[in-house]
């Protein structure tokens, strides 16, 4: 591994993480589908108004090339994604789904060995799929939740993160074999806005936005995940991407159950078993 790209994947490991702590409080206090659309429109609006107040150093992207991918990308990678991470949390703490996002960077290296001509299966590299898939496959059979009010395990929190996986791989290694041309932060800007444009209709016609009731440490959790979660991470993640490689930029995903686990259990009140 790039020993450079080491400060990103561990900033951005740990933006994530933080981002599934305030992803599980926020849904104690939004209905969940409303929280996935929400955060998506949040980080929208926070990458417009960059857009606006500083078109010399990013122009409005026009490349038709770069819409025709971002449709593809910004429904499958990111929308799909970010509405079932927060569904998943109604069924399991977020140092679970931390521990399950692990497995990520197994399936990722997997896939880029016969995708990517440049990111080939060492023997490194298959010890560590084994380990990342075998760590998984062991949660899932013992059932652990992490909630201490939740003891019987969903099979439906397990499948919507297995699911997350699968879209993540697939935008990772597809944004590094055909998106590297454009820069990440045109990258991630569209994706959330084509996301926002997918989900939240959804949201209006299946369950509203009702904000009565939420607290001010919900807003704070709304605009922490949408900025730091949303915004931040992402475009730390799509850099490393493009910089250091899809195989490089998915070990983000062993950093992610420190955080996440930490923030839960003195933060939370999540259990660790």
């Amino acid at each position: 591994m790039n020993f450079q790209a080491l400060p990103y994947i561990i900033l951005t490991g740990v933006a994530f993480g933080a981002n599934l702590v305030a992803l599980r409080f926020a849904i104690g206090e939004f209905e969940p589908f409303a929280l996935a659309g929400l955060r998506l429109a949040v980080a929208s609006l926070a990458f417009l108004i960059v857009y606006l107040v500083d078109p010399r150093h990013h122009p409005w992207p026009t490349n038709r090339n770069l819409w025709r991918h971002i449709l593809l990308v910004g429904t499958v990678g990111t929308a799909v994604p970010q509405v079932a991470t927060v569904l998943s949390l109604q069924y399991q703490s977020s140092g679970i789904t931390a521990i399950l996002v692990a497995a990520g960077p197994a399936l990722t290296v997997l896939v880029a060995h016969f995708a990517l001509a440049d990111e080939r299966l060492s023997w490194r590299k298959g010890m560590g799929v084994t380990a990342a898939l075998g760590g998984a496959l062991l949660l899932t059979l013992r059932g652990e939740t992490g909630l201490p009010d939740i003891t019987q395990t969903s099979p439906m929190g397990y499948g919507l993160i297995f699911l997350v996986l699968i879209c993540v791989t697939f935008v990772t290694i597809y944004t590094r074999k055909y998106l590297r041309a454009f820069k990440p932060f045109d990258l991630v800007s569209m994706q959330m806005f084509i996301s926002t444009l997918v989900v939240m209709p959804f949201v209006v016609i299946l369950t509203g936005v009702n904000l009565q009731g939420v607290s001010g440490p919900g807003y704070i959790a709304l605009a922490f995940t949408s900025l730091v979660g949303n915004f931040t991470a992402f475009l730390l993640y799509y850099y490393s991407i493009h910089r250091f490689g899809a195989t490089t930029a998915a070990m983000t995903n062993y950093v992610i159950p420190a955080a996440a686990l930490l923030g839960g259990v003195f933060i939370l009140n999540e259990t660790v078993t």
